[in-house]
């Protein structure tokens, strides 16, 4: 018997015949080539010095500018005509609610409409038919905390469908998102075995620089028909938050050559302002003023800029705009009781001549009694609650 096996029967049986971990396995296979030392090691002082940066979450790309163009203007929020909306929560986790939409006079909105909602701590649904037999709906569903995926249908009486899919990323200092409009594959028989790919398809990465600056890209590519030839454009984001976050400076230069920017500020607790240009450039035909033919084309910019304002109270909201071209409009949410709204907008276009305007009524009612309890400002015993449910 040689010394080393002398040596191994003295060990116990669990260090006799152990084997090395996989980590050790592969730290020791890794370590020992230098090509992949050196990238561990850049990967690893990349990683400690974004660490180091404090950097946060910049949000997704759609919201990139929502504070302005969500928040407080009222472009989500106008309407035309008469409306009416009755809406009835039956549970409050997981969250479950219909609503009944009516309107006269309405250009943008339907006579009728049925929507539904559910949604828990992963799944969000929500559907909608109106009188036309028009149905639309969307599907999110959180895998995890950092993974959502969204599904989008419309199917219109009259019109092309839509469906669009996405998926979305959300990491501690970047966010991607992937999203594809009526994606379809074909195979051509003549071909290779790679499909051809019609629709629409974007791509966008939305990264933190700071913990206040961000950047980032979006790529979009379109295909209207497997034979036909593709176009594709990127655009760039930009993004500033303010370390106190009462005022957002965000920018984009898309691909079509238009450049948008806005501008969020928090004027006081119940007050918000925003501002929003907008620069588009193109080409104009010259034309010969004694003929009348066109002789050349000459560069062109369009912009158009518009001032808005929220002002936010217990018991109503009101939104206003105005823009350069002479458009004033305004939106006023007024609560009269726990379970009653009053709807209120305008619009008057000086450049136009024209005008618009909405009134519409909202009652929200709950399906059992705890839930009617909490609109009306109380617990289940009667007792007024501290703060009103949100």
């Amino acid at each position: 018997m040689s010394a080393e096996e002398v040596q191994l029967n003295k060990l116990p049986v669990s260090e006799a015949v152990s084997p090395m971990t996989p980590e050790q396995s592969k730290g020791s296979f890794w370590s020992s080539n230098p090509i992949s030392s050196f990238i561990i090691d850049g990967y690893n002082q990349l990683h400690s010095h974004r660490k180091s940066l404090e950097l946060v979450n910049p949000g997704t790309v759609e919201n990139l500018n929502k504070e302005v163009s969500r928040d407080v203007f009222l472009s989500q929020y106008f309407f035309t005509g008469l409306r009416a909306d009755l809406n009835k929560a039956f549970s409050s986790n997981p969250a479950f609610q219909t609503s009944h939409t009516f309107s006269i006079g309405s250009t943008s909105l339907p006579n009728y409409a049925f929507s539904a909602l559910f949604a828990d701590d992963n799944l969000f649904v929500q559907g909608n038919l109106d009188n036309d037999l028009s149905l639309s709906g969307r599907l999110n569903y959180g895998w995890n905390k950092n993974n959502i995926s969204k599904v989008n249908l419309q199917i219109a009486n009259g019109q092309p469908s839509m469906c669009q899919l996405e998926q979305d990323y959300q990491a501690s200092d970047f966010s991607l998102n992937f999203k594809s409009l009526n994606p379809s594959f074909t195979f051509n028989k003549d071909s290779s075995l790679i499909p051809d790919f019609s629709g629409v398809a974007v791509g966008s990465i939305l990264q933190s620089v700071t913990p206040q600056l961000s950047l980032g890209l979006e790529l979009l590519y379109s295909k209207s028909q497997a034979t036909s030839p593709a176009d594709a454009g990127v655009s760039y984001l930009t993004r500033y938050v303010s370390k106190k976050q009462d005022w957002i400076f965000s920018g984009q230069l898309q691909a079509n050559g238009a450049l948008v920017s806005s501008f969020w500020r928090k004027v006081t607790p119940n007050v918000e302002a925003g501002i929003e240009t907008s620069l588009q450039a193109g080409m104009v035909p010259i034309t010969d003023p004694v003929l009348g033919t066109p002789i050349g084309i000459q560069p062109t910019i369009e912009g158009a800029t518009t001032v808005g304002a929220k002002y936010e109270y217990r018991q109503s909201v009101y939104r206003g705009t105005i823009d350069s071209t002479g458009k004033v409009a305004c939106f006023l949410e007024r609560k009269v009781l726990p379970t009653l709204s009053i709807l209120f907008c305008g619009e008057i276009d000086h450049s136009k001549n024209e005008s618009k305007l909405g009134c519409g009524l909202q009652f929200e009612t709950a399906g059992n009694q705890e839930l009617l309890m909490m609109q009306q400002g109380l617990d289940a015993d009667g007792n007024p609650l501290q703060a009103p449910p949100a």
